[in-house]
């Protein structure tokens, strides 16, 4: 499996090995003794599976705080997304700082995202569908989000902004900045 600690070294790109023939694929997406050699430590609660009709769409940026915070393993099985990391832990060299990597279905690719960051996406191609592992179960109380198009995290959605789709909920979530500390280091 090929592992890539990306520029914040705590969120991991993952590529399992697909092997192919003339029926086409199959690659191992889940074995918890390779993951956590990898650094995934799991265990994992809950699968969650996505469908966004149009390319554009945004979901997102979202994270759950104590005491269901949850870390994410993602992957993209139809279609292709954007996948952002948003550092959120107070006192971390890297707080609000994000990470970004193109998961499709193509690319097999997974991205590990551990408790304390913001995740969202935005989907590149219509008729896209995203699993994604969880490390804690949906906890609404629990449950805190940012505004996709903070200006203060400057993140580079491959999306202008008057196409892009999003939800009534996520279109009313506020700023990082009037938020309070969620995460400590």
């Amino acid at each position: 499996m090929k592992v890539e600690r990306l520029a914040i070294p705590d969120v991991i790109l993952l590529a399992p090995p697909r092997f192919a023939d003339a029926r086409g694929f199959f690659s191992e997406t889940w074995n918890a003794a390779r993951f956590a050699a990898a650094g995934v430590p799991g265990p994992f609660v809950q699968d969650n599976h996505s469908l966004s009709v149009a390319a554009g769409t945004v979901r997102g940026l979202h994270c759950q705080i104590a005491p269901f915070v949850q870390g994410k393993l993602v992957r993209c099985v139809r279609g292709a997304i954007w996948d952002v990391a948003v550092d959120l832990r107070h006192g971390s060299p890297t707080y609000g700082q994000h990470v970004a990597a193109e998961l499709s279905a193509d690319n097999g690719a997974q991205l590990w995202i551990p408790g304390g960051f913001l995740h969202g996406f935005c989907t590149l191609l219509a008729e896209t569908e995203v699993m994604y592992k969880v490390t804690a179960p949906y906890d609404r109380a629990s449950e805190r989000g940012v505004i996709w198009n903070d200006p203060d995290l400057a993140l580079p959605w491959p999306v202008a902004p008057g196409a892009v789709m999003l939800s009534d909920k996520d279109r009313a979530l506020p700023p990082l900045a009037a938020c309070a500390p969620w995460f400590r280091v």
